[in-house]
């Protein structure tokens, strides 16, 4: 299954891939997709600079997300996809929307 979420969000494409490209953030996400408290182990499987990020569960690589971003007028827009198992696609939805709140929070800024 897959569930995808998407938004502009008033940050720099490298802000956002900062904030991003972080692993223990990486598996904290994905133990919220997977429905695991704390961590699931993951395995980044596609990086492209400042554009795409890909990152699969270490337990089950069919298990993974995706993180798009690119420009977008006064910010950039971020496209976040995953592929999952769950059998509640709309928690997975919820996982995806309180990635982007993450990242669209001015409370986090990668540079300080």
């Amino acid at each position: 299954m897959t569930s995808e979420s998407k938004r502009t969000l008033v940050k720099s494409a490298p802000e956002l891939w900062e904030l991003a490209d972080d692993l223990a953030r990486m598996e904290a996400w994905m133990g919220g997709l997977v429905g695991e408290p704390g961590i699931v182990p993951v395995q980044v499987t596609e990086r492209q600079h400042e554009q795409l990020l890909v990152f699969a569960a270490g337990e089950d690589p069919e298990t993974t997300i995706a993180i798009e971003l690119s420009e977008s007028g006064f910010g950039t827009a971020v496209r976040i996809t995953a592929s999952h198992s769950s059998p509640q696609p709309e928690l997975a939805g919820a996982v995806l929307e309180g990635l982007l709140d993450e990242l669209g929070s001015p409370a986090r800024r990668p540079f300080c």
